[in-house]
């Protein structure tokens, strides 16, 4: 029984790192979003779009946050917590599920949001590509 759940969890880490991360926005969004784009949005330093994150427990979020934004999740909730208490800004909302994200920015023309690539459908539109 033990081995089949470290067999389990080593395919799903595997395979979480294996996969592609898309930044989506919505397909009406003309706006072109570049790797320092990902940053400064992710950051708080630009406000060009209403950004949402995954919740802190996926693996996902934990992958973008190393591969698009530079930091560990941990350095990027200090980030977030010394903006919030000097009123400075205010962290993405976050979502349950990656369904959630597509549904969200689908929904909204100003909206940012990341999921796997393999998961996109013609409700968003991808504007940068994280490997």
């Amino acid at each position: 029984m033990l081995n089949k759940m470290l067999l389990g969890t080593l395919v799903a880490f595997s395979f979480s790192a294996a996969a592609n991360i898309a930044v989506i926005v919505n397909p009406a969004n003309n706006t072109s979003v570049d790797a320092e784009e990902v940053v400064r949005i992710y950051t708080g330093r630009s406000n060009a779009f209403v950004a949402v994150n995954l919740a802190e427990s996926s693996a996902l979020r934990s992958d973008f946050d190393e591969k698009g934004v530079g930091r560990s999740s941990s350095q990027l909730k200090a980030h977030w917590s010394k903006l919030v208490f000097t009123g400075k800004g205010t962290p993405p909302a976050e979502l349950a599920s990656e369904a959630e994200v597509i549904e969200f920015v689908a929904a909204n023309p100003k909206a940012i949001g990341y999921i796997n690539a393999d998961k996109a459908t013609a409700a968003v539109k991808i504007v940068h590509t994280i490997k």
